[in-house]
């Protein structure tokens, strides 16, 4: 039997994806991956054949997009725009769910290696991926509301993110200039992986710190869950009001958990704003018709989803990486107010 593809991804250790795309000249490989697959195909004097690999291209023109939480009410907005664009330029769209115990970039290593794809976005997930993931991956991959590792080559992979440490800083600032100085803080951590929610809290502490306010850790209700959302926000919110009878305001970091929050304060007989302020993240609709309607630090959602189609098809014909970072809105709607209205419990 003559030498494979799979012969030459085996000698060279990358994908047999990587193999065809450097082969094909198309997409975006380091220097250092292009050396080991061309010594490899050398090496073994392997002929690419012409025939089945144009037939593979003409099969293909298919785009994945793989979500990690799909539920998550911000995602939807997103995905939305994304498939509208795609089926536009003339591809397919697969849309596929990452559960939070899984790995999303694992997932879609295994994707383009059964479905012959053409790139992939993945949104969602954390802050901690590698070189070797990209090199394994093997096809153009945009990064959707997260980054790679500072030590990662930015010409492997593009993203389009928010600065979420900045953005939070945003929120917690607000609530300090209406003059609250216990403001409570609900998140969520996995372990000590980098995720937004994770820099969203960095924000938070900066943003006390910045201001003369000592950090309080008893302000801040935490577990190390991945997946939050409205219950998880009323059952920390519970947690803090039971801790801190002085605290009149709360930063949360996303929307769903603080409708939550918003649920809970409203269950111990406080009101908001007058009694309670709280602040959301993300801008989902649900927020603006939640009685009273959420404050919230609104990121731009079809901007960000064009952003990541952009960036994509640029990187499929052969372009350059890139990376967006896009600033969100501070919208003021009526759950948050100074403390002149609030009355300390």
């Amino acid at each position: 039997m003559g030498v494979t593809i799979k012969d030459v991804a085996k000698l060279s250790g990358v994908g047999i994806a990587t193999v065809s795309r450097v082969l094909n000249n198309s997409g975006i490989s380091s220097n250092e991956t292009k050396e080991k697959v061309m010594a490899a195909v050398r090496e073994l004097n392997y002929v690419p054949n012409n025939n089945a690999r144009s037939l593979r291209m003409v099969q293909s023109k298919t785009i994945a997009l793989l979500v990690k939480g799909i539920t998550n009410p911000f995602f939807q907005k997103m995905i939305h725009t994304i498939e509208q664009k795609v089926f536009l330029r003339g591809y397919h769209l697969e849309i596929r769910n990452v559960n939070y115990s899984d790995h999303e970039m694992s997932m879609a290593i295994k994707e383009v290696q059964d479905r012959n794809l053409n790139g992939v976005i993945l949104m969602g997930g954390n802050f901690e991926y590698t070189n070797e993931d990209f090199n394994r991956l093997g096809v153009p991959c945009v990064l959707l509301t997260v980054s790679a590792g500072k030590d990662v080559d930015e010409n492997l992979y593009s993203s389009v993110i928010i600065d979420d440490e900045a953005e939070s800083y945003k929120a917690t600032e607000y609530l300090i200039n209406l003059g609250h100085r216990r403001i409570g803080c609900i998140y969520s951590t996995v372990g000590n992986i980098v995720t937004p929610n994770r820099l969203r809290f960095g924000g938070y502490k900066k943003a006390l710190e910045a201001n003369g306010i000592p950090f309080d850790p008893v302000l801040v209700s935490s577990i190390n869950v991945s997946e939050s959302g409205y219950e998880f926000g009323f059952n920390m919110m519970k947690n803090l009001i039971s801790r801190n009878k002085d605290m009149t305001a709360v930063v949360t970091m996303a929307d769903t958990m603080a409708i939550g929050a918003a649920k809970a304060a409203i269950s111990a007989g406080l009101r908001i704003p007058e009694d309670m302020s709280i602040i959301g993240f993300d801008g989902i609709e649900v927020a603006e018709y939640y009685n009273p309607s959420l404050d919230t630090i609104c990121q731009p959602a079809e901007q960000m989803s064009l952003g990541a189609i952009d960036a994509l098809f640029e990187m499929l014909q052969g372009g350059k990486t890139s990376h967006l970072v896009y600033e969100a809105s501070l919208l003021k709607r009526g759950s948050c107010a100074s403390t002149s209205r609030c009355s300390i419990i």
